[in-house]
């Protein structure tokens, strides 16, 4: 154990005074620090910390606070490196995609620049005889996020960039199992010019969750993570009148339709479902190849590529797939494929055995492959949160969009096809959020909105794009009119363009 992981408020790190947790290095399962777990007591001074900067935020001009991002942006793209190391450390996904993370993100900081444009409101002249009436959009106040593991870079950067450029003070709350990158991140925004209490990280658990929740002084929340706790966090926002958008959990499908490059389906299936070891909210864990005929070419196609997947600490330059977070998940992964074994689906690949010479007490797993998956199986209906793939043989397109649109998620999905009209109807009856044709990642860029329907996501707006705008900045609309010297004499009725 070599350090212990702090809060940062007010523009410096403040040691915790309550309990800790460890935290470890997934590729080799040591202990590599503790993290502190925030109380109620030392939430509450972070937002009162930020409440005293609000006004001063608030006030600072759209352009300044744009140029203090610039600022940040830069900061980043010089040293992704450093922080990409720091992501791999703790998480466990190999560099390069740690490094893709961070890009991803950037681009909202990017996106976030543009905030003098995307604030502007809207004027009309002589609504009435010499009435006029302008919008405007002001920031919230204080607002908080509350992160996941998976994304210790990416997912905050969907939230505050927009939060900061649309004038609100930010209180970040990231998983306690990756604690650290969320420091960097502060420490490069203090140094990018953003004032002191602007920014504030309390590192913790449910109990500081629910300090956020329930402090009165924030006015949004904003969550990545799970569908039980996302659904929590949405109720109990809504309780205490509280703006939330809390985007929860998925089990997105890919279709694979008779006329598809089958090449081209499968190297997109080996990156979306076992990229960043299965754990992203949007990888691919369902396949669907419609007809038997198209289910056995993807196959035979797929079953070497599985079983030649390299696994390794994420370090090596060669690993194509890291370890899990922690091994409490890695038990979780191994017991759904224990259970799709046991219900009765084909275990093609099975990444239970996998061992690493020099890694043997790191949370690693293969590679997994289940064929002949069917709907009431619980591998298909749950989201596994790891590098196992179900493949789900279908007679016909009509079966394999009603089981997406049957499902209890819809957060993302993709069809791969030639064929115009398959794409557009798919694209245009398909109960899900977010659509690929032939693209089997369909994050949306920093410049649209990213979001599920069904239980993938409570609350009514997206994250980043034009919705996170509209999320973190209230709508203000002033209608005027200057005195003329003429007084028509008090009106007892609704106003009217009469």
């Amino acid at each position: 154990m070599s350090k212990t992981i702090a809060h940062f408020i007010g523009g410096k790190q403040v040691a915790g005074q309550g309990r800790k947790a460890p935290v470890f290095n997934p590729a080799t399962g040591a202990q590599s620090g503790e993290v502190a777990l925030a109380t109620t007591a030392e939430v509450r001074a972070a937002v009162q910390n930020a409440v005293q900067a609000s006004d001063g935020w608030a006030n600072t001009p759209p352009l300044r606070r744009a140029r203090i991002l610039n600022a940040f942006l830069h900061i980043l793209e010089q040293r992704i490196d450093e922080l990409a190391a720091v992501i791999t450390a703790e998480h466990g996904k190999v560099l390069s995609d740690a490094k893709g993370e961070i890009q991803r993100g950037m681009e909202v900081v990017e996106f976030a620049t543009a905030a003098p444009q995307l604030l502007k409101g809207e004027v009309t002249e002589n609504v009435g005889s010499k009435v006029d009436s302008h919008s405007v959009r002001q920031p919230l106040g204080v607002v908080a996020g509350i992160t996941p593991f998976n994304f210790p870079a990416m997912v905050p950067m969907w939230m505050f960039p927009v939060a900061l450029a649309c004038g609100n003070c930010f209180i970040l709350k990231p998983s306690e199992r990756v604690p650290s990158a969320a420091l960097l991140i502060a420490a490069w925004l203090k140094e990018a010019g953003l004032p002191d209490g602007v920014f504030n990280v309390v590192q913790g658990d449910k109990e500081a969750v629910d300090a956020l929740l329930f402090d009165p002084d924030i006015q949004a929340i904003s969550f990545v993570g799970s569908t039980p706790i996302a659904k929590y966090i949405y109720e109990t926002a809504a309780r205490t009148g509280k703006r939330c958008q809390a985007l929860g959990g998925a089990k997105n499908h890919m279709i694979i339709m008779p006329d598809a490059d089958l090449d081209q389906a499968v190297d997109a299936l080996m990156g979306a479902a076992y990229g960043s070891a299965g754990e992203r909210c949007m990888a691919i864990s369902v396949a669907v190849p419609v007809g038997e005929a198209t289910a056995n070419a993807l196959m035979s196609k797929l079953e070497p590529k599985v079983r030649a997947l390299r696994v390794g600490p994420g370090t090596d330059a060669e690993a194509e797939m890291g370890p899990l977070v922690t091994k409490q998940h890695l038990d979780k992964v191994r017991g759904y494929i224990d259970s799709g074994v046991a219900e009765g689906a084909k275990l093609v690949v099975d990444g239970r055995g996998l061992k690493l010479q020099g890694y043997e007490n790191g949370n690693f797993i293969g590679g997994t492959l289940f064929d002949h998956v069917t709907t009431d199986m619980t591998i298909y209906k749950e989201e596994i949160f790891g590098p196992v793939l179900s493949v789900v043989r279908a007679d016909s397109y009509a079966t394999a969009a009603k089981w997406i649109n049957d499902h209890e998620y819809g957060n993302g999905t993709a069809i791969f096809t030639r064929d115009g009209d398959a794409a557009r109807e798919f694209a245009n009856q398909i109960k899900v959020g977010m659509v690929g044709i032939n693209v089997p990642i369909p994050v949306p860029m920093a410049f649209h909105s990213f979001g599920g329907w069904k239980a993938s996501l409570f609350g009514d707006m997206h994250m980043h794009g034009p919705e996170g705008v509209r999320f973190y900045s209230r709508l203000k609309t002033i209608t005027s009119r200057w005195p003329t010297g003429i007084r028509a004499g008090a009106e007892f009725v609704m106003p009217t363009m009469k």
